[in-house]
């Protein structure tokens, strides 16, 4: 296991490369790509914190552990990187929430670590708004969808765990924005501070990130845990759904039973 100086050291360069466009001399290793977007506290990609994740501290040793391949390194958003892992190209998401539908063409390792689930963020000038969906400090995520009355923005593509997923499709698509881009969930912030819909989801630590980046407050928001959801979401590392995509799983599922359980983030506040 490297030390973490050497680490740190390791992804410091896997970024640079790949913004140089970088080809390593063997060409003869098959390629992996690894799919990654800022989310804290996985990923980290701005401000003080930035790389102190817990995806960005492990990839060093995923890699480190798998020289047989060559690492490639793209920052995406979850829409691409979904459609990626439907490709045939040997692609990897190290933090990956499982669903029924992925798994359908998406290969998952053991459990890399786990998250207080998604809930709801609303500015706090709004909070009325949402007082008589709110249980015991929980939405309830299914009454307010069912009223209409408040619109709920959340990211394309993205899994917010089995149990809302599920409400989601069964609310009203009127009462949801659903936003695609590079950076949605700041979109959806600047949305929400711009009177367009009052309410968001997504992990806490993300979106108090995300806020930060945008010049919020971090008082101007409330986050609300989502009533009947688990408290927690595990992470996978998700690869394509091939006998190479099996065969880098197999390899993570080792090197993740080496290096033990991922530490809670001291970057989720929750």
């Amino acid at each position: 296991m490297t030390c973490p100086s050497t680490r740190r050291s390791l992804w410091a360069g896997l970024i640079a490369s790949l913004m140089l466009g970088w080809v390593p001399a063997s060409q003869a290793a098959p390629t992996l790509i690894w799919l990654l977007r800022d989310l804290p506290p996985l990923t980290v990609f701005h401000g003080p914190q930035k790389g102190q994740g817990v995806i960005d501290k492990m990839m060093p040793d995923l890699i480190a552990n798998m020289p047989q391949y060559q690492h490639i390194v793209m920052q995406v958003n979850r829409a691409r990187a979904l459609q990626m892992l439907e490709e045939q190209s040997l692609a990897c998401d190290p933090a990956l929430v499982w669903n029924p539908a992925r798994a359908l063409s998406i290969v998952y390792s053991d459990p890399v670590t786990e998250l207080h689930s998604n809930g709801m963020a609303i500015l706090r000038e709004d909070r009325q708004r949402l007082q008589p969906f709110i249980h015991d400090d929980k939405v309830d995520l299914p009454g307010l969808l069912k009223a209409q009355t408040l619109k709920l923005g959340v990211i394309a593509k993205r899994s917010y765990g089995v149990w809302i997923d599920n409400q989601l499709a069964r609310g009203p698509a009127s009462q949801i924005v659903m936003h695609y881009g590079s950076d949605p969930l700041a979109s959806l912030l600047q949305m929400q501070q711009a009177g367009r819909m009052p309410a968001l989801l997504g992990y806490w630590p993300e979106i108090q990130a995300k806020a930060s980046q945008q010049g919020l407050s971090p008082d101007a928001l409330m986050f609300y845990p989502i009533q009947g959801a688990p408290e927690f979401q595990p992470i996978y590392v998700g690869c394509t759904d091939t006998p190479e995509g099996r065969e880098v799983i197999s390899h993570v599922n080792s090197i993740l039973l080496k290096l033990g359980p991922a530490p809670p983030s001291s970057l989720d506040v929750h």
